[in-house]
């Protein structure tokens, strides 16, 4: 069960969510024009994934079932008003300079260029990007473009037509491949993010890497987690980074990147073609279960619902929305804010030694 942490000094009493209060951690004393989100293991927030919605219009086996999952109702999400007050007093309080949208799907949300926008406004200096399947990015990426939007994180996982259908349960492929023209047709970054399954797509790899070198896009090749609400992840079919690197070995000579990480989840190596040497680009390994970076991560998430999750695989959640809706002001959501990133674990554990598997799913947690 998740325990959420409705209360922060000065707050209203329990707004009543999904468990009960577990024991609040102390905030210790911060040093002097210090208010942003700091843990207890000297660790910095300045990275915002916002969920905007639980709903997507794909299936993807690694996600959800194919009949879907019961959904939050509409009144119970963040309204864009209520999400420009937290991504305005995460970047004008908290130090917050990144902030990613996710979801579900994001471009569900009727609303999503004026919650861009409003995000816009919010600081100078944000950094917006937005997490998506792209299916029916075409009609909308240069709106998004001119509300604010920087860049995309595109999920994508193979560039065949049937084995796209496989994994989504959609045959949407030729959408997809149109949201990602339009995007770059209108100046937004694209990074792809694949997740390779054994006997199905891993052996497209290399092909998958080729497509997005000769487009410019940079692909991330992400461990599949145990995100899926039916628990059927196992550690022991997983394809692991060390996996992933030795597939594209055929192909491509791949060398660290010295560029510092920052904090960021990929590692990052320089690819080279094993025919002809040339440099082509770079690709990324996010290696979430088997090489973490949780020592170094410098995230905090919403969830859909407005929860604070310090930890994308902890069941510990902090109601934000709760306080809003109940009255609270700004020092009283911003302390409870604070009180939760000081709750964050040191690590999420391995595929051998406490990884929790949350409660709830990645399509209702965001990316």
């Amino acid at each position: 069960m998740s325990r959420v942490h409705p209360e922060g000094p000065g707050d209203q009493p329990d707004l009543g969510t999904r468990a009960a209060s577990a024991t609040r951690p102390v905030l210790p004393p911060r040093p002097d024009g210090d208010p942003g989100l700091v843990d207890r293991f000297g660790r910095r927030a300045v990275d915002l994934r916002v969920s905007l919605t639980e709903r997507c219009n794909l299936r993807c086996t690694y996600c959800m079932p194919a009949e879907g999952l019961p959904f939050a109702p509409d009144a119970a999400l963040m309204s864009a008003d209520e999400i420009a007050r937290l991504v305005g007093l995460g970047a004008r309080e908290l130090g917050i300079r990144k902030v990613r949208f996710t979801g579900g799907e994001p471009l569900l949300r009727k609303d999503l260029v004026d919650v861009v926008a409003r995000s816009a406004a919010a600081h100078p200096d944000l950094e917006l990007s937005l997490t998506t399947n792209a299916i029916g990015l075409a009609s909308r990426a240069a709106a998004l473009r001119a509300a604010g939007l920087h860049r995309l994180n595109v999920s994508l996982d193979t560039v065949d037509p049937d084995v796209f259908a496989e994994v989504t349960r959609r045959p949407f492929l030729d959408r997809v491949l149109e949201g990602i023209a339009a995007a770059a047709d209108a100046g937004l970054g694209v990074k792809i993010n694949a997740v390779l399954l054994r006997g199905v797509n891993d052996h497209l790899a290399a092909d998958l890497l080729a497509w997005c070198l000769e487009r410019g896009h940079e692909l991330r090749f992400i461990e599949q987690m145990p995100l899926d609400p039916g628990h059927a992840w196992n550690a022991t079919t997983m394809i692991t980074a060390a996996q992933i690197r030795d597939l594209l070995a055929a192909d491509y000579s791949l060398t660290p990147d010295e560029a510092p990480r920052n904090g960021a989840p990929a590692e990052r190596y320089r690819v080279r073609s094993r025919a002809t040497g040339a440099d082509l680009g770079t690709v990324g390994v996010i290696a979430s279960i088997t090489e973490s970076f949780c020592g170094d991560c410098t995230r905090t998430r919403l969830t859909a619902d407005g929860h604070v999750r310090s930890c994308l695989f902890s069941d510990d959640e902090t109601d934000l929305l709760g306080a809003l809706r109940a009255g609270a002001d700004d020092q009283a959501v911003l302390d409870r804010w604070r009180r939760a990133m000081w709750a964050k674990p040191r690590d999420h554990g391995d595929d051998t030694d406490g990884l929790v598997h949350p409660t709830r799913g990645m399509s209702a947690i965001g990316g």
